[in-house]
Parts: C-alpha cells; sequence; structure tokens
C-alpha cells in the first residue's frame, strides 16, 4: 500500500470553487412480444407503469431540493466547517466505474458498481457497508450496475437516482426488481442536491437533447466537503460534456482536488476545453482487462498535458482519498 498526498509531499491547499460556482422512470424495458398494441384489459405491468407514472409527479417536486439530510444539513451556518474526514474509495472492480462514498457521520453514496456482483460483495464486506444512503447509477450499461444488483440486496438504498432510460439487459431487469424489492425511492436525475451529514452530493443531470444514448445521458456528481471537491460525470462523451459546458453548468467548474477519468480513460471522453473548465489535481481511471485500449493514449497525454496525477485501479487496484475540510487529503492504494 502506499500513501501519497499533493505533489511534493506537502498538504494540498484549499481551494475554493468558482464564485459562481415511490419513482422516477427507472423503466423496464417492453417485453419481447408485448410491441404493439394493447389487447384485452390492464396487466400487472399497466397497473405498474401507472403507479410509476403517478409517483414520478408526485417526485418532481423534490428537483433542486434536499432529498436527503443529515448533519450538516441547511441548518449548518456558512462558517461552521465540518469535522472529521470524507473517505472517497475507487473500488477496483476490472473493466467498470463504482465509487464509494462515505461522511464523518457514516452515511454513504454509492455511485456505479462495476460488472462483477462477487467483487462488490468483497467490497461491500470489507468495507462493512450495511446501509446505502445514496445510489447513483450514471448509465444502464453493465460495467456500471451488474454490481449494484448485490449492492442493494445487502444494504437497500434509500434513494436511488439515474437518467430515467431503462436499459435494455436482464442485468437491468434485476437491478429494477431488487430495488422494488428494498422498497427504495426511485428518482430521475433532476438537480437534487442531497446532504449525507456534512458531505453535499449535487446531482447533474443529462442536458436535454441527448436523444436515447446511454453514455451520452451519464448522470454526474459534484461532491463537497468543506473546501474539497470531487466530479464524478460516468461515461459521458465529448457531446454531453460539450452541452454541459454551453450551459455553463456551475457544478462543472473547477478546481477540483479528485475527478473520475470519463468512460475508463476513452479517446471520446475527456478533451482540452472540457479539463480547462474541471481543473482536476487528481484523475482515477476505473479500468481493468479489456478490448477497447483503455485507457487511450490520448486521454493519457491530456492528463499530463494539464499536470493532472493519474491513478488507475488496474494497476494499484483499490484508489482511496480521505479529504479534510479544509481541502487537504491523502491518497493511498491496494497496491
Amino acid at each position: 500500500m502506499s500513501a501519497r498526498q499533493n505533489p511534493k509531499g506537502k498538504a494540498a491547499p484549499s481551494r475554493k470553487p468558482a464564485a459562481k460556482a415511490k419513482k422516477a422512470p427507472a423503466r423496464k424495458p417492453t417485453p419481447k412480444g408485448a410491441r404493439g398494441k394493447r389487447r384485452g384489459g390492464p396487466g400487472p405491468s399497466d397497473l405498474l407503469g401507472l403507479f410509476v407514472l403517478l409517483l414520478t409527479a408526485g417526485l418532481a417536486a423534490c428537483a433542486g431540493k434536499e432529498v436527503l439530510s443529515g448533519g450538516g444539513g441547511d441548518g449548518q451556518t456558512e462558517t461552521q466547517a465540518p469535522t472529521g474526514q470524507m473517505v472517497i474509495r475507487f473500488l477496483d472492480v476490472g473493466q467498470g466505474d463504482a465509487i464509494l462514498v462515505r461522511s464523518p457521520e457514516g452515511k454513504t453514496m454509492l455511485y456505479d458498481g462495476g460488472r462483477s456482483a462477487e467483487r462488490m460483495r468483497a467490497h461491500l464486506e470489507t468495507y462493512g457497508v450495511d446501509r446505502i444512503d445514496l445510489m447513483v447509477a450514471s448509465h444502464a450499461d453493465a460495467d456500471h450496475i451488474a454490481g449494484l444488483v448485490p449492492a442493494v440486496q445487502r444494504a437497500g438504498p434509500t434513494v436511488f437516482i439515474n437518467n430515467g432510460i431503462a436499459g435494455t439487459t436482464q442485468t437491468w431487469d434485476r437491478l429494477v426488481t431488487a430495488l422494488e424489492e428494498a422498497g427504495t425511492t426511485f428518482q430521475k436525475a433532476n438537480k437534487q442536491v442531497v446532504n449525507l451529514g456534512s458531505v453535499k452530493v449535487r446531482v447533474i443531470a443529462p442536458p436535454p437533447g441527448m436523444g436515447d444514448d446511454q453514455n451520452e445521458n451519464s448522470v454526474g456528481v459534484r461532491i463537497e466537503f468543506g473546501e474539497f471537491r470531487a466530479l464524478l460525470t460516468g461515461d459521458s462523451e465529448k457531446r454531453e460534456t460539450e452541452a454541459w459546458l454551453e450551459q455553463g453548468r456551475p457544478e462543472i467548474k473547477g478546481p477540483f482536488q479528485l475527478y473520475k477519468s470519463i468512460h475508463h480513460g476513452a479517446a471520446n471522453g475527456d478533451h482540452p476545453a472540457w479539463l480547462a473548465t474541471v481543473r482536476p489535481e487528481n484523475v482515477v481511471i476505473g479500468v481493468g482487462e479489456n478490448s477497447y485500449g483503455h485507457p487511450t493514449e490520448t486521454a493519457l497525454n491530456l492528463y499530463r498535458e494539464t499536470g493532472t496525477r493519474v491513478y488507475r485501479t488496474d494497476r494499484q487496484g483499490t484508489v482511496t482519498f480521505t479529504a479534510n475540510a479544509d481541502g487537504t487529503y491523502t491518497a493511498t492504494t491496494d497496491r
């Protein structure tokens, strides 16, 4: 295990962000043979669809509002710095993403779950995760959601947020079923602000007009703990990040002490204009053995050119950042 701090072995200076800075449609795919006109009376799936629609309308009022709260909620004044430490772990799940966040108060968020159910079970056991307050699926690809199924079964998330676009795989169906059985509240990403104790999570919804491509509808999150900032944006490709830049979204404005590489270091992920806005100090690439060439030299060269320190789960295992409210942090790796 190695331990790292900011360059030159010093604690990172406190950095401030730029000054201006139950159910949403987690829909199941249409069963085979069910396309076209409906026949007969309403079946169970029709009634479930109506139930989801009614709950979606009720939850729409939550957009842009706090959906969970805890010790560091709105009652905390600007002058009161949080105490304790936040821990962010980029779990080694092979080719895929899975990020576990724990606040000083013990509240947890799991952002994506990787492809391996077995690896996720082992990580949950290792880190003693028996409850998940917030689960976010950036999108419905298997290398991001398969590991969420055992996480739901073990830790019963309170709230699940996704892009509202149903997956088309059995993996997606298993995830939705597990969430329903756990009594989890579904929400479609829509500028929610989630307080996990003293850790604030700002949800970044996909821009309008992205169609139904999963990658281009990735859900992002900005994580804030005192002066520490982290940004995770799933597999968002250039079209989506350019749209966020056009919108001038305050959530994407850096600097960020910690950043997740887009799409495992793919060539169509990070680009100069995006990184110039994000301004990351450290980037973690969630990657394993793959046939896609991830991470690409295009992405690695970008990180070198911007002076961003690179961590890779395929070479270093699980990467853990332990953050203080003054913006300083330490980074440790499994190997």
